[in-house]
């Protein structure tokens, strides 16, 4: 099973949090075949597409920034200061190769870590790695040349292109969460090519879910109105070694998407996406939330008076880092949840109560 070429194109425009515009470009051209396309001032994007009767309004959301890091200090020695926007282990970024996105392109450079220094005979023990133990090379032999290439502000993200691995399994960085913005678009394009579902379909690429205050899809919510959203992210697939499928439930790589069930998830939407998988054959399991999701859910329910909301994730081994890897089925399968559960939006469907 191939990459989609639209989800490469994602995988492959960097775009970290605050730095969205390349991704959202991309994602935007694609989406002008689709229907109407609109943006706002923060940089979310969404296409419309009408439709066919009077049926709730469903907007279908993914986050399209990513991961990376940002340079906080220029050092006279030629060497960077870098701190992260977003979470991630810090010892994953150490001897990565990274490109800083600066004023002129793509710049590109390493990321290592602060030397310890050990006495030998004293049974000292080396520190964990800390964010602020990291920094970055771009070559430059002191501080006035390094001033020339790079400003404070100029962000970086891990370099490198997508690894297709056996089967249907490919390792990237930006997974996290190109594929919630790509399961919106091709959800909103199969739809349009049968000539729309019983109600609008909304599908949005949302900036800044990375830094934790949900700014896009608290905007693009706002702005487009939905009677019904579902957000699309990914999660962590715990069937690797370490996995606690105890603490919120069985999270297998090629598995199926998986229907969060919680708190802060409309309890009908749950049911109607688990009632649908069902009809659809699609395989699928349930992630148990106990208060919020930390995804854009998390937003958009609470958006005005209030949006009946449900998350599909797509499981996701090694999130935060850039080997992250997924199986393209487990992302078919969402696209395919995704507009059958849009198709059965009937017009006289109550979410209410």
């Amino acid at each position: 099973m191939a990459l989609p070429e639209l989800l490469e194109r994602l995988l492959t425009t960097p775009g970290p949090s605050g730095q969205e515009r390349a991704p959202a470009v991309v994602w935007r051209e694609a989406a002008e075949p689709v229907g109407e396309v609109s943006s706002d001032v923060l940089g979310s994007s969404w296409v419309r597409v009408s439709g066919t009767a009077a049926g709730p309004s469903l907007a279908v959301v993914g986050h399209i920034d990513e991961i990376g890091v940002v340079v906080t200090h220029l050092g006279d020695d030629g060497i960077a200061a870098v701190r992260p926007v977003g979470g991630f282990n810090p010892h994953v970024l150490v001897g990565q190769r990274v490109d800083v996105l600066t004023r002129d392109g793509p710049l590109p450079g390493v990321v290592a870590a602060r030397v310890q220094k050990l006495r030998r005979g004293r049974g000292e023990e080396r520190k964990p790695v800390e964010y602020e133990d990291l920094f970055l090379d771009v070559g430059a032999k002191d501080g006035d040349e390094l001033k020339k290439l790079v400003r404070p502000g100029d962000a970086a993200v891990w370099h490198g292109a997508p690894l297709p691995l056996h089967g249907s399994r490919v390792a990237s960085r930006a997974f996290d969460n190109r594929i919630g913005c790509y399961v919106a678009l091709e959800a909103a394009r199969r739809l349009a090519e049968r000539g729309g579902g019983p109600g609008d379909f909304i599908a949005v690429a949302a900036v800044q879910e990375e830094v934790g205050d949900f700014a896009g899809s608290r905007t693009s919510a706002f702005a487009t109105e939905p009677q019904v959203a579902l957000a699309v992210d990914v999660t962590h697939a715990n069937d690797v070694r370490g996995g606690e499928p105890e603490d919120e439930g069985k999270v297998v790589l090629g598995g199926g998407p998986t229907l969060s069930r919680g708190p802060s998830i409309h309890p009908r939407v749950f049911e109607l996406l688990y009632e649908t998988a069902e009809a659809e054959g699609i395989p699928f399991a349930v992630e148990v939330t106990r208060g919020t999701t930390s995804t854009d859910a998390d937003a958009v329910y609470l958006s005005r008076h209030g949006v009946a909301t449900g998350l599909v994730s797509v499981p996701l081994r090694y999130m935060h880092s850039p080997i992250e890897m997924v199986d393209l089925e487990d992302i078919e399968r969402a696209v395919q949840l995704v507009v059958a559960f849009a198709l059965r939006l009937e017009p006289g469907i109550s979410f209410a109560g």
